[in-house]
């Protein structure tokens, strides 16, 4: 939830430090600040456009752009890329750090906070004898609701990089089955999905063997999440 008392103090400050620098459309500039505060989503440059769009206000592309940068300038917005996406931002309150997982079905973005973590990424940093500037962390991986709403048993070509999959069955007749077994995956297998672009190739890992599959015959695999299948027969 927003921290209206935070957003006034980052108000304040954004006031206090356009004026003194002299930046030039000051005034829409703070009514930019004051949309982008009142999200507490990771937005990118049209999203923020349509927040300001929707509360009746209308600036250029260019001039959203300018603000954006002048913000992470000055330090009340952080742009971040994750997964190699489009840029998103999102607010930088003083004193506060937080690190992101981002959900690869569903796109959603959620910040935590830890500090033994952070404590222990120090130790790690003064061990190394490395003076620590800053850093941050992503963590991609599937959340809990995608997780409620999945199958347990799905098609290799549905899934996702970085997952850990174990092979529970296949489909297309023997033929194909064949031509499985000569690649070497068998039923049991336990196998890492490297890349899935949803088209073209797909590349798994199957112990120490790197196997490049067509969609066609992904589909045809049957596999379910390691820790699904835990504790099975």
């Amino acid at each position: 939830m927003p921290n209206p008392s935070l957003h006034s103090h980052e108000k304040e400050q954004f006031i206090k430090l356009f004026e003194k620098e002299q930046v030039d459309r000051f005034e829409d500039r703070l009514t930019l600040l004051e949309v982008f505060l009142r999200t507490e989503r990771h937005v990118t440059l049209a999203e923020l456009g349509d927040l300001v769009r929707h509360e009746g206000h209308s600036f250029s592309d260019a001039f959203l752009s300018e603000t954006l940068a002048l913000m992470c300038h000055y330090g009340f917005a952080q742009a971040n890329r994750f997964d190699n996406g489009q840029v998103r931002y999102e607010h930088r309150h003083l004193g506060q750090h937080h690190d992101h997982m981002i959900c690869t079905k569903c796109q959603r973005i959620m910040e935590f906070e830890d500090q033994a973590l952070e404590q222990l990424q120090a130790k790690i940093a003064a061990i190394h004898g490395f003076h620590l500037l800053q850093h941050k962390m992503e963590m991609y991986g599937i959340c809990s609701e995608c997780l409620g709403r999945r199958e347990q048993v799905l098609a290799l070509d549905t899934a996702k990089p970085g997952e850990f999959l174990k092979i529970t069955g296949f489909t297309g007749g023997g033929k194909a089955r064949l031509r499985l077994l000569s690649m070497g995956l068998r039923l049991g297998d336990e196998i890492e999905v490297i890349t899935n672009i949803h088209r073209g190739q797909l590349v798994v890992a199957a112990g120490f063997n790197r196997l490049v599959l067509g969609q066609g015959i992904a589909r045809k695999i049957l596999v379910a999440p390691v820790a699904a299948t835990e504790g099975k027969p």
